[in-house]
């Protein structure tokens, strides 16, 4: 869900392993939601992780966004803030609206039957106070809220420290941060999930209180940003951690796994407090993975994950309508919900029409702003 800017040779060879995380994270997205559907047996064991591919791109979002600040704040540069909110303003908006337009105009389009307010997907609150139990449809689109108040904030937040000059001292805000998310995350399972534990509404009090919202979720964007902060403010520590790219891609992994386990108590509160900072640790020290030079991620190229990376952001934002659509139809000519071929219709529909709403929309957007951003420059 991020633009990833290639400015540069080293750069361009960098992202590679940027690309790979991003394939991974749709892919992890698009068969955890597959289990809405009727899918074969093995999805349902394999897709119940695929929730962290959200974080996954919050740790990217964060990194990436992130640097581009922290080099204004070294610089003690002057933040554009304007600027920055017309690119992501172009990057996500138009084919963000395109798809609530046809989730609110097609209703064959929906998931399940109730749709939100419209008021809520224009003003990117949709994951406070969210009820999946009566109003799923679009539902994904959470993460997206979450994302774009993080745009909206940082800018500000780093206009604010350059003004102290605050420097390396911002890493003090980054921790206060990280501390308020577990007592937040604490305080609001024992008063508002705990009590209805083993009861019918509890894994929908549970993603209301404490899944969807804004404040309980920023260990993901709050790990991207600390990322970027140590590679641009302590270079003798980016130095050593560039040079185990391999070792982190296996503790990575070892960590994550463990998180998998934490997932099968739901009901505890360790779910709550651990498995969003363990999880968004395990993803940073991936990113750091993929971008580091001795790294098996940052030296393979491979044209599929950066096909499926460029389309990652359209596949998110139509892969449960197309579904959807897909299942209902094909159902008609015998071919079961829960077969492969049913599988493999639906990755394809989902791709086409990724494919589809990228080249019209998304790639005409991206460059007519890359054209209005030269334009203002050259006038300048």
């Amino acid at each position: 869900m991020t633009d990833l800017k290639q400015s540069d040779k080293t750069t361009t060879t960098r992202l590679h392993g940027l690309d790979h995380l991003r394939a991974l994270a749709i892919i992890l997205v698009f068969f955890f939601h597959y289990r809405l559907f009727g899918h074969p047996h093995w999805v349902q064991k394999v897709g119940i992780f695929g929730w962290t591919g959200v974080d996954l791109f919050f740790v990217l979002s964060g990194y990436l966004i992130a640097s581009q600040l922290f080099e204004t704040i070294a610089e003690n540069k002057k933040v554009f803030i304007g600027e920055f909110y017309f690119k992501r303003l172009m990057r996500t908006i138009p084919a963000y609206l395109v798809v609530v337009a046809i989730y609110f105009l097609v209703p064959a389009f929906r998931e399940t039957e109730a749709l939100p307010p419209l008021w809520k997907f224009l003003t990117f609150t949709q994951n406070f106070g969210i009820d999946v139990k009566h109003y799923a449809t679009f539902s994904h689109a959470w993460s997206l809220c979450i994302e774009e108040q993080f745009y909206f904030l940082l800018p500000i937040i780093t206009a604010i420290l350059i003004y102290f000059k605050a420097g390396k001292k911002s890493f003090v805000l980054l921790i206060g941060l990280f501390i308020l998310g577990f007592l937040l995350r604490g305080y609001i399972w024992i008063k508002f999930v705990s009590p209805f534990v083993f009861t019918d509404n509890y894994f929908a009090l549970w993603a209301r209180w404490i899944y969807y919202p804004t404040y309980t979720r920023l260990d993901g964007l709050l790990t991207g940003i600390a990322i970027a902060g140590i590679f641009k403010f302590y270079p003798n520590v980016k130095e050593y951690f560039i040079r185990q790219g391999n070792i982190l891609l296996i503790i990575s992994f070892l960590i994550l796994g463990s998180t998998y386990f934490l997932y099968l108590h739901q009901f505890s509160i360790a779910l709550s407090l651990f498995s969003f900072p363990l999880i968004a640790f395990g993803y940073g020290l991936l990113v750091v993975s993929a971008i580091s030079p001795a790294s098996i991620l940052y030296k393979v190229d491979s044209k599929i994950t950066k096909a499926i990376a460029t389309l990652s952001y359209s596949i998110y934002l139509t892969h449960k309508g197309l579904i959807h659509v897909t299942q209902q139809q094909f159902v008609k000519f015998g071919i079961g919900v829960n077969s492969y071929v049913m599988l493999l219709l639906c990755i394809i529909v989902v791709i086409a029409g990724a494919i589809i709403l990228h080249l019209a929309i998304e790639k005409p957007f991206l460059q007519l702003r890359n054209n209005m951003l030269k334009k203002h420059r050259v006038s300048l």
